[in-house]
């Protein structure tokens, strides 16, 4: 029978290195002290002529910041696995042009940093080869343009709405140990759930049954409680999502609110700014992981430092909406996805 659950892989897959990059109001955020790249020019456009250039950009600027932090050059890597929100993936594409390696286009809407992370590691472990790099960004006047209303509009939005966001991640993934770097250990790929939303709005409710079809396949066949885990992180359901997802696992045995944060919630000031709900977009996870988390797991001194308690062991689940501007306008549901990946720091 096919592996359909848990996939534990063969060797440890280490995260080399990893770099960020944010706009100018993620960079205002909590976490704007530990993004690697910014716009000094506070357009957001990263010195190119539009916003869709400018997420290519990002990639680019993230992606050179991650090599070099690995003390690699491009031409040390296999491949490079990344996607974006873009029509046809268009940011990774004209971003990463002039990078000289292999290159795999993804499309997993707001999951698409897990997506790649899995992939990645998979070649690796599974050809024993690499490095290989995993990238993922979105813009948010980009995602406006092309699935809402031009930010000239001036359309209001619903208190359940998110903020895309704009910003990037890129990982240098290896099978070959790297001091006391984070690892990925095991992965649960996400399967395609429709609860029926078709709220535009609401990218929470139509992504938290996904998230919680993951999740829960992944303590009942591991056996595993959360309390087994220092972080469960996901990305990104804002408030309204990560509400659902917690009511839900908590009727389901597994109450996760000790040890739950959401990458949505983490990247923005909700209460102080008008972001509603919190982030998403693929750069939300990409950015909320790369500046945040996996330096606080052991790869700090590659990153800018980052407060907080040590994490030994986390649990990183990326949800996507996975939808075009048609389908919606066409009037159909929104159907989510969740991957997720165990994440272990080396030694413990």
């Amino acid at each position: 029978m096919p592996q359909k659950g848990i996939i534990t892989l063969p060797r440890k897959v280490f995260f080399s290195a990893t770099a960020s990059a944010g706009g100018a109001e993620e960079e205002k955020g909590p976490l704007g002290m530990y993004l690697d790249v910014t716009d000094v020019e506070g357009d957001d456009k990263f010195g190119t002529d539009s916003w869709e250039a400018a997420e290519g950009e990002m990639q680019k600027r993230a992606l050179t910041t991650a090599i070099a932090k690995a003390g690699l050059t491009e031409h040390d890597l296999d491949a490079v696995f990344a996607g974006d929100l873009q029509n046809q993936c268009v940011g990774s594409n004209y971003g990463l042009l002039d990078f000289d390696m292999p290159y795999f286009g993804l499309y997993g809407a707001c999951s698409t940093c897990a997506e790649a992370l899995i992939l990645g590691s998979v070649y690796c472990a599974g050809l024993g080869t690499g490095p290989v790099a995993a990238v993922a960004s979105s813009h948010n006047c980009v995602a406006e343009r092309q699935f809402r209303f031009p930010i000239e509009y001036g359309g209001q939005r619903s208190p359940t709405s998110q903020w895309t966001v704009t910003g990037a991640g890129a990982f240098v993934l290896s099978a070959e140990g790297a001091g006391a770097s984070p690892a990925i250990t095991d992965f649960l790929p996400g399967r395609s759930i429709d609860r029926g939303i078709n709220d535009l709005n609401n990218m929470g409710a139509a992504m938290a049954p996904a998230a919680i079809d993951t999740l829960k396949r992944y303590f009942d066949e591991s056996g595993r409680s959360p309390d087994s885990f220092d972080l469960i992180l996901t990305g990104d359901l804002g408030a309204e999502g990560s509400r659902i997802l917690r009511e839900f696992m908590a009727s389901s045995g597994y109450d996760i609110s000790g040890v739950h944060e959401d990458c949505g919630l983490l990247i923005y000031d909700t209460e102080g700014t008008d972001k509603h709900a919190g982030g998403s977009g693929c750069g939300c996870s990409a950015t909320v992981l790369s500046a945040a988390i996996l330096p606080r797991m052991g790869i700090a001194e590659k990153c800018k430092g980052v407060e907080g308690i040590r994490l030994h062991d986390i649990l990183f689940m990326a949800t996507g909406a996975l939808m075009s501007p048609a389908s919606v306008y066409q009037g159909n549901n929104i159907p989510g996805i969740c991957h997720l990946l165990h994440i272990v720091s080396e030694g413990s």
